[in-house]
């Protein structure tokens, strides 16, 4: 049976069908073709032929000229469109115009620039040019490494790489920065949140070394889909881009399924298991031999369900082999052979976490599922993908949880498939993030009294690490002056430089991983179980003086969500809007203890038990937005102050779940607190702050489109088909109280 006829007897089956909330067909697109440019040597023009390409889509045209006037560009198309030729054409054609020009490739990943590199050796390899092409990387040999700086062409490497092997020794690098030609930022939509924070400042470093060196870069920059491209893109680069968006790549015909379990428990509103769907899903695949590929959100998850499709395989008599999982924490050569058997056609499911999401070859692929929504739009359909690359039929299917999030988007499918209205965000001046990055300049080049590292405030800054004694003042210029090698100290994923490491008394007190100070108390607490590689950890105790949390081995069936109390302090009002509501955008004080954590089974996700967290309070400077809600509004008699808290909280909970949609974030990457009367105003207040030091722009971009993030919220709780509040609008009943519900939606109409 092949994929249409697979769809044909699935669009007859009634079981399947009931679940399926949306079920798009998105028509097949002719390529749009122009003839090569004149300007390409006819020698890259005939090996491209030999490949099979003879002519250039419109946006690698487009790209190509650009590129070619000078111009920096971001170049947006979707996954498999040919975005690799778009920056290795011209870069390739001013290596035979001029073979001193050097140029530096940057991967968010090490699997990434390792594929992207294999595809780059097959186009010099065919030119027969003298083209020296090699990833730097923490596993690129000694030897390998002196040729890399010394005659290297092109440098493929990845943003740790480049801020701490490659900057701070710039001197062992001046081929390279003297006739750095070209910087190629792949993925650039990756770079996001703290990550792209700290990226934004490698790149303010490596432009003064640059300048140092004598030569001004031009920035190459892809992404996926996103809302504000552009802005990204100068955000990052320091430098102003020309945005490339018009796709000229093939489409193969695209079915796109959301798909909704049966709900479980009408009164809790709680659909059947997510894993288990998939499973059933995947079953109807396997006889068939069309090849797919599995998104899961955790490595525990990926682990699952590979369990899980292995068993039924067996019952099938389909051989085991043919499922593999994909994830973090596999070793390079692993990784490497399960890409392999994927191309080859060995392997015919993989399940893996979002790190088969970006542009690794993986071969052709004829399906894509997603349990549950992967977090982003742009996420979605960069996983969507991953299948398709033929221009045949493909299917993508996600399959929804009972979260709000997976719920907003059953409900309204049209804000999925319209314009993508996420934007990606970073703040490359967040206080924390900016200052270890001036610690790290310092220690490359001294600074000048006269320089700006991308802020007006750059000379006060300086002047206080003088007076902190980092740095040393002499003939107007600052230099590093301690012992530490600084880049050292400091992790691009992670605003807070410190963190607390993970031993495993199992095995020698093997360092297992790190979190960061502010997660510890709730994730490696006392007691806690951690989970690593799908291995389970028991935490026996958490050093707070050394920053070290002690774990063993175990084997629970449960794991732990430990409770937090949050107080906010208002510091100071940098902007706000009065109306209806008052809405404010400053600095907050957030000062958090973890109090207590619940043990919750595996699967049914029972509360199996308790237990107490003896810990410090933690206190941390951000930004955030709140609404104030004057006491006109509350004039009813119904109003009582608890049924206000009620609604508060019902109003909390959704926005917490729903923001994710409008900016490109994490849950996890901002809090959402309700107060019935804040110390502030002594009013109704609902706040949303950044859950990093010093903020990274997300409540800031929550400030500027409020209004439609309440009005969503208000939709979202009256489609839902609850009586009085579940986990997919307001949470749970018992946590959202009996009048949540109503409570919630009444304030919110009183609002908009």
């Amino acid at each position: 049976m092949n994929l249409p006829q697979l769809l044909d007897y699935l669009g007859n089956k009634k079981d399947f069908l009931q679940n399926i909330t949306t079920w798009k067909t998105i028509p097949a697109q002719e390529a749009q073709t122009v003839s090569f440019p004149k300007s390409i040597p006819p020698k890259i023009i005939e090996v491209l032929k030999q490949d099979g390409i003879s002519s250039l889509y419109t946006h690698q045209a487009s790209a190509f000229k650009q590129i070619q006037a000078g111009n920096n560009v971001v170049i947006i198309t979707p996954t498999a469109s040919g975005k690799t030729l778009t920056y290795n054409l011209p870069i390739l054609t001013s290596l035979l115009k001029n073979p001193e020009i050097r140029t530096l490739y940057l991967f968010p990943t090490k699997a990434l620039a390792q594929d992207q590199v294999h595809e780059l050796h097959h186009l010099v390899e065919k030119l027969g040019e003298p083209i020296i092409c090699h990833t730097f990387d923490g596993d690129t040999p000694r030897e390998v490494r002196r040729t890399i700086r010394s005659a290297g062409h092109i440098v493929v490497t990845n943003p740790d790489m480049l801020h701490q092997g490659i900057l701070p020794h710039h001197i062992l690098w001046i081929k390279l920065f003297e006739n750095l030609k070209f910087i190629v930022i792949d993925e650039i939509h990756a770079y996001r949140g703290v990550f792209g924070s700290h990226i934004a400042n490698v790149i303010r470093r490596l432009k003064r070394i640059c300048n140092f060196y004598g030569s001004d870069p031009q920035f190459i920059c892809s992404s996926a889909t996103i809302a504000n491209p552009e802005e990204i893109a100068e955000k990052i680069t320091g430098s102003p881009v020309t945005v490339v968006d018009n796709n000229g790549a093939p489409t193969g015909e695209k079915h796109f399924l959301f798909y909704n379990p049966p709900v479980v428990n009408q009164e809790l509103g709680l659909r059947n298991s997510v894993l288990k769907e998939v499973r059933e899903i995947v079953k109807h695949f396997l006889p068939t031999g069309i090849q797919l590929i599995v998104f899961a959100r955790s490595r525990l998850n990926v682990e699952i369900l590979v369990t899980y499709l292995k068993e039924s395989a067996k019952q099938l008599k389909i051989s085991p082999n043919k499922i593999r999982g994909y994830r973090g924490g596999y070793l390079p050569n692993e990784r490497r052979k399960i890409e392999q058997g994927l191309r080859n056609g060995d392997i015919q499911i993989v399940v893996s976490t979002n790190a088969l999401e970006l542009g690794i070859d993986i071969g052709q692929l004829d399906v894509s599922i997603m349990t549950g929504y992967p977090g982003s739009i742009s996420s979605s359909w960069q996983q969507a993908g991953r299948a398709g690359r033929r221009q045949t039929t493909s299917v993508s299917l996600m399959v929804l949880s009972s979260a709000p999030l997976d719920q907003y988007l059953a409900e309204h499918p049209d804000y999925f498939f319209g314009k993508n209205p996420e934007t990606a965000n970073i703040d490359q001046n967040n206080l924390p993030i900016l200052m270890s990055h001036l610690k790290c300049g310092a220690f490359e080049l001294p600074f000048t009294s006269e320089e700006k590292f991308g802020t007006d405030a750059t000379q006060q800054l300086l002047q206080y690490l003088k007076d902190e004694r980092v740095l040393r003042e002499t003939d107007g210029k600052y230099y590093w002056m301690q012992d530490v090698y600084p880049a050292d100290e400091i992790s691009l994923r992670n605003a807070n430089p410190n963190n607390v490491v993970i031993v495993n008394t199992s095995d020698n007190n093997q360092i297992i991983g790190e979190v960061d100070l502010f997660s510890a108390p709730l994730l490696v607490h006392k007691d806690a179980i951690y989970i690593h590689e799908s291995q389970q950890y028991q935490v026996d105790e958490l050093d707070w003086e050394g920053k070290k949390a002690f774990v063993s081995e175990t084997d629970s069936d449960y794991y732990t969500d430990a409770i937090a109390k949050t107080d906010l302090k208002v510091l100071d009002i940098l902007e706000k809007r009065e109306g209806k509501h008052h809405t404010f955008y400053g600095e907050v004080a957030v000062t958090t203890v973890a109090t207590a954590f619940k043990k919750v089974k595996f699967f049914t996700h029972e509360n199996v038990g308790m237990g107490k967290i003896y810990l410090p309070e933690m206190e941390m400077h951000s930004n955030s937005t709140w609404l104030e809600f004057p006491n006109m509004l509350f004039t009813d008699p119904y109003f009582e102050e608890s049924v206000i808290g009620e609604g508060l909280r019902g109003i909390a909970y959704t926005m917490q779940n729903l923001i994710p949609l409008y900016i490109m974030c994490d849950r996890a990457d901002i809090s959402v607190i309700p107060m019935v009367r804040a110390p502030f105003s002594n009013m109704p207040t609902i706040y949303v702050y950044d859950k990093y030091p010093g903020g990274i722009g997300l409540s800031k971009k929550v400030y500027t489109i409020l209004p439609t993030i309440l009005q969503a919220v208000l939709e979202h709780i009256q489609t839902c088909s609850c009586e009085k509040g579940c986990p997919s609008c307001i949470g749970p009943p018992l946590e959202s109280g009996i009048f949540g519900k109503d409570s919630a939606q009444r304030i919110l109409k009183e609002l908009l």
